[in-house]
């Protein structure tokens, strides 16, 4: 549900994409057994949450901004990732999985929630580039950058020349200073 208690049809995927992939990747007995990266935000990472009970707050949830409406779901436990992505047609799909509802909004709405699984995602068995157990981390690794002297936490410290850095002094981060 968005927060002005509308419901929006891109809600809907991340509750089939949840529920099919809990499925796929095995049922999970703790929020913490799934780690799910989503590749963009707003409603659709709301959705995710409500559909998988993953969230930033307990690292289980981590937003990649990549401007696409896909999540890749992974076992912690057998370290296994599935990735779901909406297919390109959904939307017309949609349109034949409703009832007479003339508003294109509400057809979609409807399709989405009746729709098989195959016709609404495409499903990929990915490997993640960096281990998942290195993207959750230690909640309580703590460092100091020797040029910002801000805290680092959750061993996101990077060394150059053996100095410990935070990565914005290290790299560039997403903003400069005026």
């Amino acid at each position: 549900m968005h927060p002005t208690n509308e419901v929006f049809p891109s809600q809907t995927f991340p509750d089939a994409e949840g529920k099919w992939n809990l499925r796929s990747i095995g049922d999970r007995t703790k929020n913490d057994s799934l780690l799910g990266i989503i590749e963009t935000g707003g409603c659709f990472a709301d959705g995710i949450r409500a559909a998988t009970g993953a969230t930033v707050g307990h690292r289980t949830l981590r937003v990649e901004d990549l401007g696409k409406v896909a999540a890749t779901f992974t076992n912690l436990k057998t370290e296994t990732s599935l990735r779901l992505a909406p297919k390109p047609d959904i939307g017309i799909r949609a349109l034949a999985y409703a009832s007479q509802d003339n508003r294109r909004y509400f057809a979609q709405l409807q399709g989405y929630q009746v729709m098989p699984d195959e016709e609404l995602f495409n499903f990929q068995w990915v490997e993640l580039r960096i281990p998942a157990s290195q993207i959750i981390s230690h909640q309580n690794a703590r460092a100091i950058c020797s040029h910002c002297g801000e805290e680092i936490i959750n061993e996101r410290e990077t060394l150059v020349n053996g100095v410990v850095l935070c990565r914005t002094c290290a790299q560039g981060g997403y903003y400069r200073l005026i």
